[in-house]
């Protein structure tokens, strides 16, 4: 393996993000970043997720593995890597495009390659630190995901349009293997947060971690909430859903209310895993903010792929990590704060 690597979208937030951990990290690691306007032709590809036939540059850069950071409603690059027998690493897909995907990858009896989605909270390393928290001979009854999202945060494109989608469209949480139909934020509770942010009030997010742990790791019981840094906004938002005025907007004016972006401030998420014996609490902050965040995880996924101990098939990203590994990396990493109690 020559160690190329192609991040399409890599010149957006998140993309360029990663490439610039990539290097940091690997400086042997070969970097090509697709976009739609190359100007460096030496590190830099003409592809557009939307034109298949602009696909075929990648034969010719002998890619080893595609990181897609922007999003392919199609799944032509899916496709394209699969057929090509490509290394591929999705960290973009919300719930209903991962479970699109997860059918296209049915059609195909025989992997050449290792197809990882890293779809989920941040990269998808949610499954991955209720892994390293609980040995593997102790069932997990529940798992919550509590997030704190601050609209002074960097933010893309991608994510907000997804919100602005499906924020009066149910989606599923878990009730001891049962889905419950629910909506944005509703179902408002209080809950108290580390890291100084104290009491806020939370309600229903959708992430696809809430598939992965029931449907894969076989959680019965799993929710995700999430807050914003300021309390009008979220007061707001809950008002507006239980009153119906999301599904009379359009979606351009939804797109307007969820695509305000910042110049950065922290992330922070607590995942509250209850077991057959005792409740553990993972506490994470990214001082960078969730952009950081995500491409960090995006960069672990990789460096695992590039060990070569990973045999071809589809993988969901934390199944590719060692019990504690996710979580020891994480700690390592300067502006992050991990904590288990």
């Amino acid at each position: 393996m020559q160690n190329n690597i192609l991040i399409i979208g890599g010149k957006g937030l998140v993309g360029g993000t990663i490439a610039r951990i990539l290097k940091e990290r690997n400086p042997q690691y070969n970097i090509i970043l697709g976009t739609r306007a190359p100007k460096d032709l030496q590190k830099e590809v003409q592809i557009d997720v939307n034109s298949p036939s602009s696909l075929e540059v990648i034969l010719s850069r002998s890619i080893d593995l595609i990181i897609l950071s922007v999003n392919d409603q199609k799944d032509h690059v899916l496709r394209f890597a699969i057929e090509h027998g490509i290394d591929y690493l999705d960290i973009t897909k919300p719930t209903p495009a991962l479970h699109k995907a997860l059918q296209i990858t049915t059609e195909y009896t025989k992997f050449n390659s290792r197809i990882v989605f890293g779809s989920g909270w941040m990269g998808g390393i949610v499954p991955g630190l209720v892994k390293s928290a609980v040995p593997a001979t102790e069932k997990i009854e529940s798992v919550q995901l509590m997030v704190y999202y601050s609209i002074k945060d960097k933010a893309g494109e991608s994510s907000a349009h997804f919100m602005a989608e499906h924020v009066a469209t149910p989606f599923v949480q878990y009730q001891k293997n049962q889905p419950k139909e629910v909506l944005h934020f509703l179902d408002i509770e209080s809950y108290c947060f580390s890291f100084g942010l104290r009491n806020r009030q939370v309600y229903n997010f959708d992430t696809p971690d809430l598939y992965i742990l029931n449907q894969v790791e076989a959680v019965p019981t799993v929710s995700v909430k999430m807050t914003y840094n300021s309390k009008f906004v979220t007061r707001v938002l809950g008002w507006m859903q239980q009153f119906g005025v999301f599904k009379r907007m359009s979606l351009k004016a939804r797109r307007k209310i969820f695509g305000g972006s910042g110049a950065g401030d922290i992330s922070v998420f607590e995942i509250i895993i209850k077991g057959s014996q005792q409740v553990r609490r993972i506490l994470l902050k990214s001082d960078r903010g969730q952009a950081e965040l995500t491409a960090l995880s995006a960069v672990l996924h990789t460096e695992v792929l590039f060990s070569n101990e990973v045999l071809p098939g589809q993988y969901f990203a934390h199944q590719l990590h060692g019990e504690k590994a996710l979580f020891t990396d994480l700690q390592q990493y300067d502006s992050i704060t991990i904590k288990e109690i």
